[in-house]
This record gives structure tokens, C-alpha cells and sequence, in this order.
């Protein structure tokens, strides 16, 4: 027999709440032979992808039992739940749930103890709720996460949804609103897993600059990174995932990524594009200019930050003048880390009913900015060549720095040891250490 497998699609937030799944599949015994599919949403590409690998998983073990959840799950349940290989579709609150893997563990025993003949027990299970009317907080429910598959950074989930309305977003339909897990929640999170000697935490959800808006007081997000870094002495880097640009300020994260040494210098922003007119049109609540004047600004105090972004490719309308305002922002504001996107429209979004940009030209775009991204990052990488850097060992011979440089050496080193050494630029999208 083998026992219950986690397959994670998409962001770092499905990335915690894999180890969420195992540990409430784990306290109902459901483990043999089970395969779970935490699917993403995010482009029509992803949902294709975790069909593939759902059918090729299939077709290779057909004993094995499997269930789908995640953004893709939420999203279309019906598609899911109709594919012959697949045995339960469970939502977005559901997999979070110990009540609902009690429920498929039962589901389970009785499939194994049926005669292999139609009925209730072989049938497809859906258990899938309304996420966008979802009134109570599920995430303070959840459970402490004692381990993970990683040896060295680690995620933690402070929020889940969104109360924007961007139009080409499906977040909403599948995360509905921002809701916050409790400081005494995280804290207590981030603690075990300092406690376990993890040198390195990262902060993830959907819209985590929206946090705490809908707990007792309202708190921020800067707030909450000075209590962790206060209970937390001991914890070495503390870092961030993607954050919405409008909010950096008014949270206080823009003040706490200048001055405090433990928030690593490294910031993700949700950029999306860098034309005004096509940010008017999908809604971002920033602009062209407040961006490149959030990033000078930052870098005066902390020359050290980096700092990487989303861009859509190809948005509906977007003309070769405002494709070349993004392309252009790229090396203005220095973006070292670019996750491209080609347009990929959903039809219960806005943007799927606004003119659209030809699908090549949209790819061949996304190739462009990828291309030019590569280009500042091999720029920014030579600026750090015989710097000493404190490197985060990933595996036996890569690590990456404070800024997110990846760093690989000639020699093994010790997985998820924090070593001092002198990079050295190499022309390709790494650097080379030396230990000292």
C-alpha cells in the first residue's frame, strides 16, 4: 500500500494548506492509496494541467483513490466530479475541514468493503459550498502544522481571499472575501516551526497586505510582522509573498522593508501590467508612477531590496504602445524576478467580455518581457559578484541569499544551514559561492 499523497498546483498559499490536508487526513487515518489534487486556477492552462496528470495517475494506478480540491475544484466542481478517475470533489473550505475528511474516510472504507457494483459507495462524492457567501472565519480552525516536505523555508497562512474586483481575476469565485487567521494563530505557527530550526518563514495568502481588517481592532500587516519578529527572537529570516503594491504603505510594510534586517529584502508586488490605461481597465487600485516612486523610495533606505513582479501579457485591449510601457517599466524599476502570464480569460470575469488581444500575440509578448526580465536579472547578479552574502542552503549544493539570488557551489553543503560565502557572478541567472 501507499500511503496518502498531496499533489500541489499553483501558489505558495496551496502550498501551507497541502500540509494542512495532511494533517487533518492524517488524524482521520486516511492515508492508503490516496492521492489528493490541490488544484490552481489561475489560467485555463493550469486546470488543463491538473486534468493531464489526474488522467496519467489514473491510467498508470487505477487502485489508486483520488480526490480533487483546490481553486480548480471550487471553480468547476461538475468538471471535475464527471472524469471517471475521480472519486470525491471537495471546495476551497472543505478540504480544510476535519468534519469533511471524516466524512471521505468513511466514503473511503466503503468502497473498499463494496462488491464493486453501482452504487451510493462508487459514486462520484461533491462537497463543494458557496465560498463567495461564506460569512465565518474557517481559517481559525485550523490546525498547527507540525512539519513539512521542506527542509528549509516554510510558509505560513495568514489570510485567504480577496475584496477586490479586479476584472481579470477569478480569485473571488474561488477564495471569496479576505478573511484573517489570528496573530495568536500565526505566531503560535511561526513559533513550532523556528522551534524546529527552519531559518526561514515566509508569510503567504491571497492579499496578505489585507490583513487583519476583518479582526477585533483592525491591525496591519506591518503591525503583525513587528509582534512575530518581537515573540519570535530567535527566528532568522522572515519573508513575504506577492503583496498588492496600492497597500505597501498604508500597512506599514514599506516602513518595516527599510529598516528591519529580519524582513528579508525581497519584495513580490502584484503588478500586473505597467500601463496606466490597462490598469484603469483592470481595476488595480495603483498607478505607472506610484510604483516606480514605491521602489525608488524603498531603495534609498535599503539598497539592498530586490524586487520582483506579475505581469499579464496580452490584456485585453492592450495596444504595442501599452505593452511597451510594461516592458520598459521592467528596467526602470530593476524587476529581478518576473512571473509572466499570457492572458487566459474566464468567463465569469469582466475582462472575458472586453476585446481581445490575438493568443499569439499575447504569447509572443509574455516572451518578450520573460526575455527582458532574464536580461535584469543577469545585470543585477553581476552587481553582487564578489559580495559575502549569507545563503539559506536549499540543497546540497544551491542556496539562495537574502534577496532571493540563487547561489550554487562546488561543494556540499548542509541543507537548511544558513553559510557566509563569497558570490561570484557566472553570466547565467545564478551565482557561484565560495565558503568562508
Amino acid at each position: 500500500m501507499t500511503k496518502l499523497q498531496v499533489k500541489t498546483f499553483g501558489c505558495r498559499l496551496n502550498a501551507f494548506e497541502s500540509e494542512v490536508i495532511r494533517v487533518l487526513a492524517a488524524k482521520q487515518n486516511v492515508q492508503e492509496n490516496v492521492i489528493v489534487f490541490n488544484t490552481c486556477s489561475v489560467t485555463q492552462e493550469a486546470i488543463r494541467q491538473s486534468k493531464q496528470q489526474i488522467r496519467r495517475i489514473y491510467r498508470e494506478s487505477p487502485d489508486y483513490i483520488i480526490i480533487v480540491t483546490g481553486c480548480a475544484a471550487q471553480l468547476l466542481p461538475d468538471s471535475f466530479s464527471n472524469m471517471k478517475e475521480v472519486f470525491a470533489v471537495i471546495g476551497n473550505i472543505e478540504k480544510l475541514s476535519p468534519v469533511q475528511w471524516d466524512i471521505l474516510q468513511t466514503k473511503i472504507n466503503n468502497r473498499k468493503n463494496s462488491d464493486n457494483t453501482e452504487s451510493d459507495s462508487n459514486s462520484t462524492y461533491v462537497q463543494v459550498s458557496n465560498i463567495t457567501s461564506e460569512q465565518t472565519n474557517y481559517l481559525n480552525k485550523l490546525p498547527t502544522v507540525h512539519g513539512t516536505s521542506s527542509q528549509t523555508r516554510v510558509y505560513v497562512q495568514i489570510q485567504s481571499g480577496c475584496n477586490h474586483s479586479c476584472t481579470f481575476c477569478i480569485i473571488p469565485f474561488t477564495r471569496g472575501a479576505s478573511k484573517s487567521r489570528s496573530s495568536e494563530q500565526i505566531i503560535e505557527q511561526v513559533a513550532h516551526f523556528t522551534k524546529l530550526k527552519y531559518k526561514e518563514i515566509v508569510l503567504t495568502g491571497v492579499d496578505i497586505t489585507s490583513w487583519g481588517h476583518d479582526l477585533p481592532g483592525q491591525p496591519t500587516l506591518g503591525s503583525l510582522i513587528q509582534d512575530i519578529l518581537k515573540a519570535i527572537p530567535d527566528l532568522n529570516r522572515l519573508r513575504l509573498s506577492s503583496v498588492d503594491c496600492a497597500d505597501l504603505y498604508s500597512v506599514g510594510v514599506a516602513h518595516l522593508i527599510k529598516q528591519e534586517e529580519r524582513l528579508m529584502p525581497h519584495l513580490h508586488l502584484s503588478l500586473q501590467s505597467g500601463d496606466n490605461m490597462i490598469l484603469k481597465r483592470m481595476k488595480r487600485r495603483h498607478s505607472r508612477e506610484m510604483i516606480i516612486d514605491c521602489c525608488n523610495d524603498i531603495r534609498k533606505s535599503r539598497p539592498n531590496v530586490t524586487f520582483g513582479a506579475d505581469i499579464i501579457a496580452g490584456f485585453p485591449t492592450e495596444t504595442d504602445d501599452m505593452f511597451f510601457n510594461s516592458l520598459q517599466l521592467i528596467s526602470e524599476i530593476q524587476l529581478a524576478f518576473l512571473h509572466v502570464f499570457p492572458f487566459s480569460p474566464h468567463e465569469k470575469t469582466p475582462a472575458s467580455r472586453m476585446p481581445q488581444v490575438p493568443t499569439d500575440v499575447a504569447r509572443h509578448r509574455a516572451q518578450q518581457l520573460r526575455k527582458a526580465g532574464e536580461n535584469e536579472k543577469k545585470k543585477w547578479l553581476a552587481s553582487l559578484d564578489n559580495t559575502t552574502q549569507e545563503i539559506l542552503i536549499e540543497k546540497s549544493g544551491i542556496g539562495r541569499t537574502p534577496c532571493f539570488a540563487e547561489v550554487k557551489f562546488n561543494t556540499t553543503q548542509p541543507i537548511g544551514e544558513v553559510v557566509k560565502a563569497v558570490v561570484h557572478t557566472t553570466g547565467e541567472l545564478h551565482l557561484c559561492g565560495e565558503v568562508i
